[in-house]
């Protein structure tokens, strides 16, 4: 027995499930699951089944024959128009017969029965190509006059009556010409997102609108769309950190101390030539790089980790949920299918390059800071630092970077300093809360991360005062800060860059 997926497209008419359960009985299959939703989609089921080696061949033969499987994504053509009807019995039922003879789906009917042309009908139907379109019209022009309201064969008029389809065809608008073997995987993943959501009474289409503003607003935040907020800051050893808030997603961080410098998460892949033109113009040279410093592994903190010569360090969690695409990995909610989904999509838009030259982190020694265990001790470009873990409640395998003699804190994204973010930022940000609910995979262990991580900054920071300086708190999303009694506090002065300026025509 092997277990195989399909999606079938049926006409929302009584007994049309039975009809298909019944082919997939006849050939010995197995329905273990199958989801059915007529308020996100009166069309689409999605089926799983459990049969026998040939069997799923003879059962998707036997639904394609009665028009039942969906085989193809290709882009529907919108068709809208009035066709003007005699006043006559079996007239409408006469006009129905093209439609279904042509394939085509109504999406609405409606008589003008209260207008001037009562026999004038406006309908609106979805077809699957040009030709079949053109020959209906033409069967149609025959018979009746007919008025064309509009046509259209981007997909951009679909309702939700073919709502699967859309989605896909959207995705693919973001993501480039993907196989139909890859959307249709995409589009049974999302199915399994819809079951979910649905089950917890949250709305799918509100989910679904996040999932593609996600991958539109990358797409439209790279080339000349990109920008970057950024702080230059000098450090007592002499060294200079530079923080860079990308359009979307966490800060990356570079460090240039004692003529060496060092990175701190990467952003996502997509903006990695941004990335390198933004950091040329400080004068920083990725080549240069002596590594690469990471948080934790989502993807906009790991995510272009590869596309840099210079070696990643990380904890072995990190690299366990790279390796399982699942940033609940490790968490109580591993088995929870909106994170699977959530890193498959993320990963897919923002061109996920995980880092490849890859040093981990050791086991956790026995000593502590404030409850936090102390991995080891490390150089990095001439300084001092303690690798911190996590509990695991952002992610598992969260790490923190700590210098006491420099007064730095690399807390990824156990501390943001939401105040410097710009309502762009925020807007992106709560696209992830929109299909997780929250970022964190585990609530209660965040909060101890936290309470933990200000505690330490609050006594180093004490101490750094009685220097003369300040311990920077270098948060997973924002700005460089300070710890103060009413929270974070923006260290220094916040620039922009904008790459258009610098492809500006003078």
């Amino acid at each position: 027995m092997s277990t195989f997926s399909f999606i079938a497209r049926m006409p929302d008419d009584p007994g049309a499930l039975h009809k298909a359960a019944e082919i997939i009985k006849s050939h010995g299959g197995n329905i273990h699951r199958v989801d059915y939703d007529r308020r996100i989609d009166p069309h689409i089921v999605f089926w799983q089944v459990d049969a026998d080696e040939d069997a799923p061949e003879r059962i998707t033969k036997d639904l394609q024959a009665i028009g039942y499987l969906q085989t193809s994504l290709a882009t529907l053509r919108y068709l809208k128009f009035s066709v003007y009807l005699p006043d006559e019995p079996g007239m409408l039922f006469e006009f129905l017969g093209y439609t279904t003879g042509a394939g085509a789906n109504i999406a609405f009917l409606d008589f003008d029965d209260r207008g001037k042309h009562p026999g004038r009908l406006t309908v609106a139907l979805t077809l699957d190509n040009d030709t079949v379109a053109y020959r209906l019209l033409e069967e149609l022009k025959l018979r009746w006059r007919l008025e064309i309201l509009e046509y259209d064969s981007t997909g951009k008029k679909l309702d939700d009556t073919v709502f699967y389809i859309r989605f896909a065809q959207e995705l693919r608008e973001i993501i480039g010409t993907e196989d139909e073997e890859f959307l249709f995987r995409l589009l049974h993943d999302s199915n399994h997102i819809a079951q979910e959501l649905t089950s917890q009474g949250r709305d799918p289409h509100m989910v679904f609108r996040s999932i593609l503003q996600t991958g539109r607003t990358l797409r439209q935040t790279t080339g000349l769309g990109f920008y970057s907020l950024y702080q230059e800051v000098p450090l007592s050893t002499g060294g200079t950190l530079y923080c860079f808030q990308l359009p979307c997603g966490g800060s990356v961080y570079v460090l240039r101390n004692a003529g060496r410098i060092a990175m701190f998460d990467t952003g996502f892949g997509i903006y990695h030539r941004e990335i390198v033109e933004m950091l040329a113009h400080f004068g920083l040279d990725p080549r240069d790089l002596e590594g690469i410093y990471i948080t934790h592994a989502d993807a906009d903190h790991s995510g272009g980790g590869a596309l840099f010569e210079a070696p990643s360090t990380m904890h072995p969690g990190s690299m366990d949920i790279i390796h399982a695409a699942n940033r609940a990995y490790g968490s109580q909610m591993e088995g929870s299918i909106l994170g699977q989904v959530y890193t498959k999509f993320i990963n897919l838009f923002s061109q996920f390059n995980p880092p490849v030259n890859v040093r981990l982190l050791p086991p956790a020694s026995e000593k502590k800071r404030n409850g936090l265990p102390v991995i080891e001790e490390i150089d990095i470009c001439g300084l001092r630092f303690e690798v911190l873990e996590s509990l695991g409640g952002h992610l598992h395998g969260h790490v923190f970077y700590l210098c006491p003699e420099a007064g730095l804190l690399f807390t990824g994204d156990c501390l943001i300093n939401f105040d410097s973010l710009t309502p762009e930022m925020e807007e992106f940000a709560s696209l992830a809360k929109n299909l997780m609910t929250t970022v964190n995979v585990d609530s209660e262990r965040a909060r101890r991360e936290r309470k933990a991580l200000l505690e330490i900054g609050a006594d180093l920071d004490a101490q750094a005062k009685a220097r003369d300086g300040r311990l920077l708190v270098c948060c997973g999303h924002g700005a460089v800060s300070t710890i103060e009694k009413d929270g974070l506090r923006v260290f220094g002065e916040i620039k922009r860059y904008d790459v258009a300026d610098h492809y500006a025509v003078k």
